[in-house]
């Protein structure tokens, strides 16, 4: 799908929601891009219910969202300028950018904690340690990223890993053998053509401390224009309370015209496995609101990834985030 044909079809989706704020249509916004790094799903809520309901217009913007996928590289269209902010993965890709002197710096932390999980058939493991002792199916990029951490802290070996070829067949033909999923996805998938409930691991319950889902931009944008800046992410922070705890309807239509293979029982599933396992809300953004990020905590996972040897040491990777715009307490009356 071209970036044109993907634009078009997301400003038919918000049309009706802009329209109806008779506030905000006599306002002069500022047309910003938004790009993600998925097709929409319920993982993009937050940034949807703030289009749909007016959140960003309210501090001017006009904010159009430009969905990812399998042949869209909404990144390198940051880098070039044809979009101005960005949904990153984890903090890897943070640390990467510091080490290649790329001046896209993370400006808030949707996800305090990293979906990605370890599934497992019913009974063949009680912790997260005792996947040791199955076989694990894990794709390339999670083998050289978050299964070296499981290496280094936990004694996961190379010989039990077999590539994941994101086909959960062989999984379900053996129970002998465990594998990577996302928390609102492989899961769901398993329980509802499976005809199972799985056991669920979420990596980041066993330390893997990243945060993720992040809102990148570029250097030069933050020292242009911060009241932008500040005004996306907290417009982001207050959709995503909106999403997660008030009526989300009308972004959940958004997600589903953006892409038509989204049902809403997904969205449901995804939603409640969002706020039961506090993907959004918990940590330090109980205390500081929807966003946080703390030195401390991006320290700690340096670390980890350095003990991994994921990370050379010595990286300075400070210039790759700002916690400028966040840890500000900004959309927690929204809250019930």
């Amino acid at each position: 799908m071209t970036l044109k044909r993907v634009l078009a079809g997301l400003s038919l989706a918000a049309t009706g929601s802009t329209a109806a704020l008779t506030g905000a249509a006599a306002q002069d916004l500022t047309p910003v891009s938004f790009g993600t790094n998925w097709l929409a799903q319920a993982e993009h809520g937050g940034y949807y219910q703030s289009v749909a309901d007016g959140t960003y217009a309210e501090c001017g913007l006009d904010v159009t969202i430009v969905p990812g996928g399998p042949q869209v590289n909404n990144r390198a269209l940051m880098l070039a300028g044809r979009i101005d902010y960005h949904m990153g993965g984890d903090l890897l890709q943070a640390f990467n950018a510091a080490k290649e002197g790329i001046p896209v710096v993370a400006v808030a932390a949707t996800f305090q904690k990293h979906p990605q999980v370890i599934i497992a058939h019913p009974g063949k493991a009680e912790t997260f340690e005792d996947l040791k002792d199955l076989t694990l199916l894990i794709g390339d990029n999670g083998f050289a990223s978050y299964y070296q951490w499981m290496i280094a802290a936990y004694g996961f070996t190379a010989e039990q890993r077999e590539p994941y070829t994101f086909n959960p067949a062989p999984f379900l033909a053996d129970e002998n053998k465990a594998m990577q999923g996302f928390l609102s996805s492989e899961p769901y998938v398993i329980e509802t053509e499976g005809g199972f409930t799985p056991d669920v691991f979420l990596i980041a319950d066993a330390g893997y401390s990243t945060y993720a889902t992040t809102i990148e931009t570029m250097a030069d944008t933050i020292a242009e224009k911060p009241e932008q800046v500040k005004c996306f992410v907290d417009g982001s922070a207050k959709g995503w309370y909106n999403y997660l705890y008030g009526d989300h309807s009308a972004a959940d239509a958004m997600i589903i015209e953006a892409n038509p293979d989204m049902t809403q029982d997904k969205i449901d599933f995804a939603i409640e496995k969002m706020k039961s396992e506090g993907i959004v809300d918990s940590g330090d953004a109980l205390e500081m609101g929807i966003g946080a990020m703390t030195d401390e905590k991006i320290k700690d996972f340096y670390d980890k990834m350095v003990e991994a040897g994921v990370i050379e040491a010595d990286l300075d990777y400070s210039a790759a985030y700002t916690t400028e715009f966040v840890n500000q307490q900004v959309g927690m009356d929204l809250k019930p």
